[in-house]
């Protein structure tokens, strides 16, 4: 039997937002979503995870759910048995992009945390489509449930993360980096870039998707899961 496999949402999501996936995967394998807002900093994060999660395991994540999974996998190494990341970045902030976010930090504290949410998530990072207003009707419905103070916290986090290309070079297990191809948040070209740091890696555009590929391909990631859980392992 292939590993379980744990899902990590983006900043403000929850288990929702991996919703057809649980549906359809969870028919061939163990599937769990793990939160990602018990700390401020990624090593909090992951520390706490590693307390829960499965002996070993196979990781996907998501934006920040990726940072997570970026630092899972290089305090663990032995644990995480293959590593898929949608959309996401192993790169640190830069200063300006910590300073600018304590506006956010304020705004959602002062009761616009849907505001705050969509400065970071903006509508412009989606595919077109008819379910697009749905969509981001959905992630602000999670946010709400979440909370001012888990999107401090994971902001937090996204400001103090550390630079993970030196932990990516040295990888190897089954790897694929997954774009939306309409993500203007993290382009193709920036995917390509995370992709080529990473020895065997496959790299995935995914046409008819945007930054939230769970919900707007929702058969498609399903299908690319399965094909990366039946990789073969690499030789170390």
């Amino acid at each position: 039997m292939a590993e379980p496999l744990v899902l990590l949402p983006e900043l403000m999501c929850d288990a929702r937002l991996f919703g057809p996936q649980i549906a359809d995967l969870s028919r061939d394998m163990a599937v769990m979503v793990a939160p990602i807002n018990t700390g401020e900093r990624v090593e909090e994060v992951a520390s706490g995870l590693l307390d829960v999660l499965p002996r070993r395991f196979a990781l996907a994540g998501l934006g920040l759910g990726g940072v997570v999974a970026m630092e899972l996998q290089r305090r663990a190494p032995d644990r995480v048995a293959r590593l898929m990341l949608i959309n996401t970045t192993p790169l640190a902030d830069t200063p300006q992009q910590a300073a600018d976010r304590d506006a956010l930090i304020i705004k959602a504290r002062a009761g616009r945390l849907d505001q705050a949410v969509q400065a970071l998530i903006p509508s412009e990072c989606y595919a077109p489509g008819p379910y697009k207003l749905e969509i981001q009707a959905m992630l602000m419905d999670m946010a709400q449930t979440l909370g001012p103070e888990t999107f401090v916290r994971q902001v937090r986090v996204l400001q103090r993360r550390r630079d993970q290309q030196g932990t990516l070079r040295k990888l190897r297990v089954p790897v694929t980096v997954l774009c939306g191809a309409h993500d203007t948040l993290h382009p193709e070209k920036r995917q390509s870039f995370l992709a080529e740091l990473i020895p065997g890696a496959t790299l995935e555009v995914v046409e008819e998707a945007g930054h939230l590929l769970p919900l707007e391909a929702p058969d498609r990631l399903s299908d690319l899961i399965r094909d990366w859980m039946g990789a073969p392992m690499l030789l170390r």
